[in-house]
């Protein structure tokens, strides 16, 4: 299967980290957030990716500039006006032809099995499956055997379970002649009048392995500790990931580094410098006699004194 991965977004919540970069191009231990979504989608045979891009798009030529990722073709579709959700599915349909395909957050780290959600989709006939689990955030999907019945309550007050949304779902061709053209939607009324029409939304409850949602600063930085060494294990990388201090990063000897740190390539810790709980993208600078807490430094920037809780 093809799979669509939404690259887009403005990542407002995580100013001012996503200033000068798309939020799904921000490092977790030096790994853009958006090679999750590719690794777990290869993990689960995805073929090929379409990525949507619209803020800071030259950025990611980071990706682009090697060509395939891990031999898969990177196809990506520019929007000069954020379409939102319906509209960018819209707009990549000629990259994705008609057959079944992912659709998939760009923002969401996952390592739960797919495999058995896509062949269920692709036995069920439903124009879209929604990957769902029974807890980890807002639980806005009513769904009753297998199929959703609302999404916020929209169409009626039920006592249908209720369940989050991954940001993750399974997609018929035929979605696209029920999304209008040109337009600026979200997929959510689209998927409100298929209720209403009473064209199935499946529903696929997975509550296994990881799901994490890196909405914000402090999310970002929880997903730091969870997949710190030691840590969760996501089964579709190498065994060497993460690695605390990434290459060919220095650290002065006399420095500290406590808690959950990452040190992107090529930074530069100081000499008695203390870090704790702080992450480095590449080619940051901790100047010497620093002591930061909680703080994240950007890539190309010179961070010095005290601070905690400062992205620099």
């Amino acid at each position: 299967m093809k799979a669509f991965v939404l690259g887009a977004g403005l990542g407002t919540r995580l100013r001012p980290l996503t200033e000068r970069r798309p939020k799904p191009l921000v490092p977790i231990y030096g790994k853009p957030l958006i090679t999750f979504a590719f690794d777990h989608l290869i993990a689960n045979g995805a073929a090929s990716f379409v990525i949507n891009t619209h803020h800071c798009p030259e950025a990611y030529e980071s990706l682009r500039g090697g060509g395939p990722y891990r031999g898969h073709p990177l196809t990506f579709q520019h929007e000069p006006v954020l379409l939102d959700t319906g509209g960018g599915i819209k707009n990549v349909g000629r990259l994705i032809g008609n057959e079944p395909f992912v659709v998939y957050n760009g923002d969401v780290l996952a390592d739960f099995p797919l495999r058995p959600a896509i062949t269920s989709h692709l036995a069920s006939g439903n124009i879209a499956t929604l990957i769902l689990r029974s807890s980890g955030g807002p639980l806005h999907v009513q769904c009753r055997d297998g199929r959703v019945s609302d999404i916020r309550n929209v169409i009626r007050n039920s006592n249908d379970p209720s369940f989050l949304f991954t940001g993750i779902s399974l997609l018929s061709p035929e979605i696209f002649r029920h999304i209008p053209a040109g337009e600026i939607v979200s997929i959510l009324p689209v998927y409100l009048s298929l209720i209403r029409a009473g064209i199935a939304i499946g529903g696929t409850v997975v509550d296994d392995g990881l799901w994490f949602d890196i909405g914000t600063r402090d999310a970002y930085l929880g997903a730091h500790a969870l997949l710190q060494p030691g840590g969760h294990r996501l089964s579709y990388l190498p065994d060497d990931w993460p690695q605390r201090v990434q290459k060919p990063a220095e650290v002065a000897p006399s420095a500290q580094v406590k808690g959950v740190c990452s040190i992107g390539r090529a930074s530069q810790v100081g000499t008695g410098a203390l870090l704790e709980d702080c992450v480095l993208w590449e080619n940051a600078t901790v100047l010497p006699g620093a002591r930061l807490t909680r703080c994240v430094i950007r890539d190309g920037i010179a961070a010095g004194g005290t601070a905690f809780g400062v992205d620099f």
